[in-house]
């Protein structure tokens, strides 16, 4: 099997997955939008922002350098066995610590959120969404590690829709009061979804480690995971303090209008995102060591990536005004020249992306952790002198040049570890996104209609075409479907070749 046919499979399995979730996002949010309107969106965004800002506190990063752990261990049963019980029981202590902390000062944190302590209690019960969140990422960490793809698409599918019926179901039985069960329901689910799959593998042959035992396997496990503890933390806290000061500034409804942009584009991009990492991370970490493999599976990564969601971002450039009508309702109309912009730099957070792996599956901690700071600074350093004088649109530019200076120093820093260089087809398909997404971005604020009715839908269909072909020489005309495209290439003249590169799955 192809190297690039493996990737596709998961991106595949993880996508139908994330699809489905999205579908599941947007209805909450529909919802949401049409019975609480831009205020309840706000407080939703909130009240979500704390939980990933404390729930990463808590974690210490350890999910992710949990995956690197155990994809490290594969085939080696006892150190897998000590692996997979430090990882739960750490996460245990850690999330029971975190709930005490919120609910000791969940006054203070209403006050400083909300500017008195109407919310309280719904920080409270937080913190025990904070404890779940963590429980649950310990289980699906492990699932990753061992590359059990169809089991997290089917933890990601039964949460998000556990969520979705018993959330929506209990604001509009309590109103905005029922808000919280949304952040409740969603880490329950997850868990219980990831402990019977989880129940399915082979049991530890490790039955008791003793402290010295445990502290030798979680030190270096933390010391990785504080590296993305605290480039999550920087982003969590990034989105906090730019949603504080919208609320404050503007109030909650302009905090609705900035919550409904980057829902929009988080999720697209966390979509596709999510469905290539789910192997690719413990793929590149059975790799990392070998930069010519290294560097090959980096470069297929990204030119899937840019060439299956490519097409999909210049779509959203010219239809932003009724995708936000849409999923939200014409309330959120400000929301959409915002989104416009973020949908630019996200072609460079996709192509970023990969190449940040490179640092976490090589374990260079406190490198990931700068570069990941770097992109706060920048964004944080661009925003706060222009939001007052521009609004919350001064956030779409921000965004679209901290990435492309965060693009800029990824390059510059996984050369000179891995001696990293870019194939030929990975620079043409950035470049042919990037031209085409910065003229599509200058036409929709000029002439919106022709954008969204013309432009927007007929690069997107070249783009696609491009792109199909891209995906189809990468993994080969094998399967029905691809043997009926192929054939569809080579009579318009464009025939595809077999790809030469093999690997073992």
């Amino acid at each position: 099997m192809t190297q690039a046919r493996g990737l596709i499979r998961s991106m595949m399995v993880i996508g139908s997955a994330q699809a489905a979730n999205i579908f599941l996002s947007i209805l909450r949010m529909k919802v949401l939008a049409v019975l609480l309107g831009p205020t309840g969106v706000g407080l939703l965004s909130v009240y979500n922002n704390l939980n990933t800002m404390v729930s990463d506190v808590a974690g210490l990063g350890m999910k992710s350098s949990g995956v690197r752990q155990i994809a490290s261990a594969r085939g080696e049963e006892t150190e897998l066995s000590r692996t997979r019980r430090v990882l739960v029981v750490a996460h245990l202590a850690q999330g029971l610590l975190a709930m005490l902390g919120v609910w000791l000062l969940r006054e203070k944190i209403s006050t400083w959120l909300f500017g008195d302590s109407t919310y309280a209690t719904q920080i409270a019960l937080i913190g025990i969404a904070i404890l779940l969140t963590l429980m649950a990422n310990a289980h699906i960490a492990l699932l990753q590690g061992l590359r059990r793809i169809g089991d997290l698409g089917r933890v990601t599918v039964l949460s998000a829709l556990s969520a979705t019926i018993i959330g929506l179901l209990a604001v509009w039985l309590l109103g905005e009061g029922g808000l919280i069960w949304l952040v409740l329901v969603q880490p329950i689910a997850a868990l219980v979804t990831a402990l019977i799959y989880v129940r399915c593998l082979p049991k530890p042959t490790m039955r008791h480690l003793g402290m010295a035992e445990i502290w030798h396997i979680w030190k270096p496990m933390a010391r990785l995971g504080l590296a993305f503890m605290l480039g999550g933390l920087a982003t969590a806290g990034t989105l906090l303090l730019v949603r504080g000061l919208i609320t404050q500034e503007m109030g909650l409804e302009a905090a609705g209008h900035f919550a409904a942009s980057w829902g929009i584009t988080m999720t697209y991009v966390g979509f596709l995102l999510g469905a290539m990492g789910a192997d690719f991370y413990p793929r590149l970490t059975e790799v990392i060591k070998n930069p010519t493999k290294t560097a090959k599976l980096v470069n297929d990564q990204t030119q899937l990536g840019l060439a299956i969601g490519g097409p999909v971002l210049l779509l959203l450039i010219g239809l932003a005004p009724w995708v936000i009508n849409l999923l939200y309702s014409s309330d959120f109309a400000p929301a959409a020249e915002l989104l416009q912009w973020q949908t630019v730099g996200n072609i460079f957070k996709i192509a970023s992306w990969p190449m940040g792996f490179c640092l976490a599956a090589a374990a260079r901690g406190n490198i990931f952790l700068l570069v990941q700071i770097n992109f706060n600074f920048l964004f944080l350093g661009m925003l706060f002198p222009t939001l007052s004088h521009y609004g919350i649109i001064a956030a779409g530019p921000a965004f679209m040049i901290a990435y492309i200076l965060h693009f800029a120093l990824l390059n510059i820093l996984v050369y000179r570890a891995h001696s990293f260089r870019w194939e030929i087809l990975s620079l043409v398909l950035l470049g042919l996104h990037v031209i085409l997404a910065s003229g599509l971005l200058l036409l929709a604020l000029l002439a919106p209609p022709f954008a969204a009715g013309i432009a927007s839908p007929f690069l997107a269909l070249i783009t696609g075409v491009f792109g199909l072909r891209v995906v189809l020489t990468k993994i080969g005309l094998e399967g029905r479907v691809a043997t009926k495209l192929g054939r569809v290439y080579a009579i318009v003249g464009w025939p595809i070749a077999e790809p030469n590169e093999r690997y073992d799955d």
